[in-house]
C-alpha cells in the first residue's frame, strides 16, 4: 500500500469546498444561531423589573380615599420624589394629605413591605419578577436567574465539548435541540422559582451545544478560503435572532407565552437535523472511513463534482488525521504539552474578556434615552455593520490583530461612558452602541479564531474549554451589576478592565489566517518549535501528495 499521505483540505478541493452541499449545510446550521440569542438575552425581558411599591392594606376608615391619597399616606418618597419600592409607613400618615412637604419620614416610622407588592402593569402583563416577587430583599435572586442559565451554559460547554468529540457533531446537535425544547417548554409552565431556575439551567446546558456545534461543523466542511465567510454568516444569524427578540418581546408581554414563543423553534431544529451532515473530517479521525466516504460522495454529487472525484475508502486511509484513531481525547489533553497548554490558557483568558464585556453591555438596556425594546433593537442592528467590518478586517489584518483590537476598543467605549454625564443620554447611547458593535465583533472573531487554533482531534474539547471560561465570565456579568449599590460606575470599570486585559493577552496567540487546520496535537507542538509539520506544509507539497495518493493503487505495493 502506498505510504503517501495528504490533508483533508485536499479532499475538499476534489469534492467541492464551497458548493451547493456546503451552502445547504450552512443554511441548516444558521437556524441554531438564530435561536441562540432568543434564549441568551431573554432575561432582559423575561425578568424585567417594572415599577412597584408595597401592597397597601385598606381598612374601613381609609376605603373612601383615592388611590393617590392612599399612596401619599402609606408609602414614603425618596429624595427624587418617587415612591419607595421596598418600604411603607408603619401607620398611615394622615397629616401628609395636607402637608406633602413632610413626605420624607424618618426611618423609625417605616418598615419593609408586609403584604407583597403592587406592580405597574402598563408595560408588562407579567414577568418572572412579578410572578415570584423577586424584588427588594430578593432582587439578588432576580439577577441570579440569568446567572443560573449561564452556569448551565458553562457546564454544557464542558459536557458537549467532550461528548461532541467522542460521539460526533450531528448526534449531539439533535440532543441539544431536544433538551432545549423540553426544558424550555417546562420553564414556560413553571409555578415555582426553584423549578424555573432548574429548567433554565438545563436549557443553558443544551444551548452550549447549539452554540458550539454549528461553528465546528461550518469550519470543518469548507475550504480554507471560505472559513471566514462561514463563521461570519453564522454570526450574522445570531444578530438576526437578536433583533427578532426585541420584536417578539414587544408583542408578547406575558413571560409564560414569551418563554414558549422562543422555545417552539427548537422543535423545528430537531427535524432539520435529519438533513444536517456529520463532519467527514471527524469521521476520518475516528476511523469511520465508510461513513465519511458516503458524506463526501454526497458532497461531490450536490456540488456536481462526480467527474473529477477520485476519493475512495482506500484514499481516506491516507489522510493525515490523528496520532491514534482509537484514542479518546479529553480536556486533560489540553494541558499535557506546553504549546497546547499555552494555547488553552491564552484562549480561555480571551474568551473570558470577550463574554464578560459583551454581556456586561447586552444585559444593560436601561438608562438610555430610548426604551428597552428600542435599545435592544439598536444593539442588535449595530451588530450587522460590525460583522461586515469583521469579515473585511479578518482577511486584511488577520485573526490575532483584529481579536485584540476589538477587545481594546470595547474596553475603551465602556470606560468613556463612565465619564459622560447621565443627562447626555444621546451621547451615552451612541458610545454604548459602538462598544456593543465591537464587543460583538470580538465574540464573532473568537468563535472562528478558536476553531482554527485547535487540532481536529481536540477541536471541540478546545472550543468547549474556551467557551466554559467565557461562560464563567457571562455568569459573573449580571452579579457584577449588583456592585453599583456600592459605587455606580464600579461594574463598568470591571467590564472595561477585563476587555482591555483580554485584548493584550490575544497578542500571545498564533496567527491562523490562510493556514491549514491542524489535525493533530503534534502539529501544534511542531509549530511551537518551528519544525516542519503537516500543518505548515506548503501548498505545492500538498498538491504533490494528493496527486500521488489519487493515482490508481499498485497491488504490488505494500
Amino acid at each position: 500500500m502506498s505510504k503517501t499521505q495528504f490533508r483533508f483540505e485536499d479532499l475538499l478541493e476534489d469534492v467541492g469546498n464551497f458548493g451547493r452541499f456546503q451552502k445547504m449545510t450552512l443554511s441548516l446550521l444558521c437556524f441554531a444561531d438564530v435561536i441562540l440569542p432568543l434564549h441568551f438575552l431573554l432575561n432582559n425581558f423575561l425578568a424585567a423589573v417594572p415599577s412597584h411599591h408595597c401592597s397597601i392594606p385598606v381598612s374601613d376608615t381609609l376605603k373612601n380615599l383615592t388611590k393617590d391619597d392612599l399612596l401619599t399616606i402609606s408609602i414614603p418618597r425618596k429624595s427624587d420624589g418617587t415612591l419607595s419600592s421596598c418600604e411603607m409607613f408603619s401607620e398611615p400618615q394622615l397629616y401628609l394629605l395636607s402637608n406633602t412637604s413632610q413626605a420624607k419620614s424618618n426611618s423609625s416610622s417605616v418598615k419593609h413591605c408586609q403584604d407583597g407588592w403592587e406592580y405597574d402593569r402598563n408595560q408588562f402583563i407579567s414577568t418572572t419578577t412579578t410572578e415570584f416577587n423577586l424584588v427588594c430583599n430578593s432582587k439578588g435572586l432576580n439577577q441570579a436567574t440569568v446567572t443560573f442559565f449561564f452556569i448551565g451554559l458553562m457546564l454544557g460547554a464542558f459536557l458537549f465539548g467532550f461528548l461532541v468529540d467522542k460521539y460526533g457533531r450531528r448526534k449531539m446537535l439533535v440532543v441539544a435541540y431536544f433538551i432545549s425544547a423540553i426544558c424550555g417548554t417546562g420553564a414556560a409552565f413553571s409555578t415555582s422559582f426553584i423549578s424555573f431556575a432548574i429548567l433554565r439551567s438545563m436549557t443553558g446546558v443544551s444551548m452550549a451545544g447549539l452554540s458550539l456545534i454549528p461553528i465546528t461543523l461550518g469550519v470543518e466542511w469548507v475550504g480554507i478560503r471560505y472559513r471566514t465567510l462561514s463563521s461570519i454568516t453564522l454570526s450574522l444569524c445570531w444578530s438576526l435572532g437578536n433583533t427578532l427578540l426585541a420584536l417578539i418581546a414587544y408583542f408578547i408581554r406575558d413571560w409564560h407565552w414569551l418563554m414558549l414563543a422562543v422555545t417552539v423553534p427548537c422543535y423545528l431544529g430537531i427535524i432539520l437535523c435529519w438533513w444536517t451532515p456529520e463532519s467527514a473530517r471527524w469521521l476520518i479521525t475516528k476511523g469511520e472511513n465508510k461513513v465519511a466516504f458516503k458524506y463526501l460522495s454526497k458532497c461531490a454529487n450536490m456540488n456536481k463534482k462526480t467527474r473529477s472525484i477520485a476519493v475512495s475508502e482506500e484514499v481516506l486511509r491516507k489522510v493525515v488525521v490523528a496520532e491514534n484513531v482509537n484514542k479518546h481525547y479529553t480536556f486533560v489533553d489540553l494541558f499535557k504539552t506546553s504549546a497546547i497548554r499555552k494555547l488553552a490558557l491564552c484562549s480561555g483568558t480571551v474568551w473570558f474578556g470577550v463574554a464578560f464585556a459583551y454581556y456586561g453591555i447586552s444585559l444593560n438596556i436601561t438608562g438610555f434615552v430610548t426604551d428597552m425594546y428600542l435599545t435592544h433593537l439598536i444593539y442588535g442592528l449595530v451588530e450587522f455593520p460590525a460583522k461586515l467590518l469583521t469579515y473585511f478586517f479578518l482577511a486584511k489584518i488577520g485573526r490575532r490583530c483584529w481579536q485584540s483590537s476589538t477587545l481594546l476598543v470595547t474596553g475603551l467605549c465602556i470606560g468613556i461612558n463612565i465619564f459622560i454625564p447621565k443627562n447626555l443620554g444621546y451621547v451615552r447611547s451612541i458610545i454604548a452602541a459602538v462598544g456593543k458593535g465591537f464587543s460583538e465583533a470580538s465574540f464573532c472573531t473568537a468563535f472562528l479564531y478558536t476553531s482554527e487554533l485547535y487540532p481536529t482531534v481536540i477541536r471541540q474539547n478546545g472550543l468547549g474549554f474556551s467557551s466554559f471560561i467565557g461562560r464563567l465570565g457571562v455568569s459573573a456579568a449580571p452579579l457584577v451589576k449588583l456592585l453599583e449599590d456600592i459605587w455606580q460606575p464600579f461594574p463598568d470599570v470591571i467590564y472595561g478592565t477585563a476587555a482591555i486585559i483580554s485584548g493584550i493577552v490575544a497578542f500571545l496567540l498564533p496567527e491562523t489566517l490562510n493556514a491549514n487546520l491542524p489535525e493533530t496535537i503534534d502539529d501544534i507542538e511542531k509549530q511551537r518549535y518551528g519544525k516542519q509539520s503537516s500543518c505548515t506544509s506548503s501548498k505545492e507539497d500538498a498538491n504533490v501528495a494528493v496527486l500521488k495518493a489519487l493515482k490508481p493503487l499498485n497491488p504490488q505495493e505494500e
